[in-house]
């Protein structure tokens, strides 16, 4: 076990848990049982069953690390009271007006707090707007737990970085920012993480700033991404294909490499709603922020629209016609549909009185249908179409032009939408069919 220097926190006999065992919360357990004891805590029974079984779902763990890993899993919350430290990894979504929906961590505060034993450090990982720990979380573990912050149990802030399906920059291979409420509880983080995490600790001065970057590190990726879909907006209008300008600009050594595209998942297209809320709030109304989140939440349907235009030009039956939707995660190689915005293309093709077939082997078929009621195809099933959405370019739909000519009822008047530009331009361009992208 790792010796620690801050023995006045933690002791050698202390567990760490972690509540929240999904993308974030499980590659986190599984690294820290290579130096301390953990217990993995989450509310959800199939979850836990999933994990002492040895599999995970969304492919975050290799089988063989996670049988290994010593890690006791369990929806019982009494088994908290073992624990010196709690790291609450939690979801922090958005709900149907783009508010932040607090109730997962505020009921993880209830969870922990019932359980938390005098002495304990909590520290939440969860994305929240700069403010919510002190002003919203503190209060209800004090609450539940009876002990006062800050002389009976102590809360810290380390956001979260996890990118799904990324093998390269993993928890290991990121700098992990740490706050503590005060620098005792920074040092004892920053020692905790450090014995974890190859690429070494920021200390941040304070909480909220350590949760403001959090907030923003993704704001920032929106805005870009923004921008790049309203340029090719623009440059549909011109006849003009954006990656190719892209792949122009980029040859400038200080020009950023994003692209267009659908912004889903959970953090990109919800990050930016919790500082917005925040912010206005306050009384300020965020301009730049909002607008960039307005272009992205439109590019779905506009990747609907443009292509029942390009059908339309090639005199094709738009009511009753058979459109193929490959692709329903958030983003390629990922089983994970959190906020997926092919919903978004989806929803806007139904509205034509279209028959839309939707095929995503990565994904949970179950979970697509409670969340969005969608009956997942077999790729088989994708024949006889009239236009064909590649919505997410997973690996396994490294498709070549011969295998979409045959998707088509009639090649001549087929349309081929590439949402990613996942497809070889050139050998696309060349067939019968119409080919378009981003």
């Amino acid at each position: 076990m790792f010796n620690l220097k801050s023995g006045s926190f933690f002791k050698g006999s202390d567990k760490i848990a972690v509540v929240g065992l999904g993308y974030v919360g499980l590659p986190l357990a599984v690294a820290l049982c290579e130096h301390f004891s953990v217990i993995g805590f989450d509310i959800s029974p199939s979850r836990v069953q999933e994990l002492n079984k040895g599999l995970d779902h969304t492919r975050e763990v290799e089988e063989g690390r996670l049988k290994n890993c010593g890690c006791e899993f369990s929806t019982d919350p009494g088994r908290l009271k073992e624990c010196g430290l709690i790291i609450v990894a939690v979801p922090t979504p958005i709900d149907d007006h783009r508010r932040p929906d607090l109730r997962p961590i505020l009921s993880s505060c209830q969870a922990v707090g019932q359980n938390m034993r005098p002495g304990c450090v909590v520290v939440f990982e969860s994305t929240v707007y700069p403010g919510l720990t002190e002003e919203e979380c503190v209060p209800r573990l004090e609450e539940y737990s009876g002990l006062k912050c800050g002389r009976e149990f102590w809360v810290g802030y380390s956001p979260e970085r996890i990118n799904p399906g990324d093998k390269e920059n993993t928890l290991k291979s990121i700098v992990k920012v740490v706050a503590g409420q005060n620098s005792a509880v920074t040092d004892f983080l920053a020692e905790i993480y450090g014995a974890v995490v190859r690429a070494g600790v920021h200390r941040a001065p304070d909480i909220r700033t350590a949760e403001a970057a959090k907030v923003i590190e993704n704001t920032q990726r929106d805005l870009n991404i923004a921008l790049m879909n309203e340029l090719a907006l623009i440059f549909d209008q011109m006849g003009i294909d954006t990656r190719e300008v892209l792949k122009a600009a980029g040859t400038k050594w200080n020009f950023l490499p994003f692209s267009p595209g659908l912004v889903g998942g959970h953090c990109i297209g919800v990050d930016p709603y919790y500082l917005t809320f925040k912010a206005e709030a306050l009384g300020y109304h965020p301009q730049v922020i909002l607008s960039g989140r307005r272009i992205n939440d439109y590019m779905g349907k506009f990747v609907a629209e443009r292509t029942v235009k390009e059908m339309i030009k090639r005199n094709c039956r738009i009511r009753g016609a058979r459109i193929g939707v490959m692709g329903l995660a958030f983003k390629e190689n990922v089983p994970d549909l959190r906020n997926t915005r092919v919903v978004d293309i989806i929803r806007e093709l139904e509205s034509y009185c279209v028959e839309v077939l939707v095929h995503d082997p990565l994904v949970d078929a179950e979970q697509a249908f409670l969340e969005y009621g969608l009956k997942l195809r077999e790729k088989q099933e994708l024949r006889d179409l009239d236009a064909l959405v590649l919505a997410v370019p997973h690996n396994e739909f490294a498709l070549n032009a011969e295998e979409i000519t045959a998707m088509f009822k009639d090649p001549e008047n087929g349309v081929l939408a590439d949402v990613r530009g996942g497809l070889d331009k050139e050998k696309m361009q060349g067939r019968e069919f119409c080919y378009w992208r981003l």
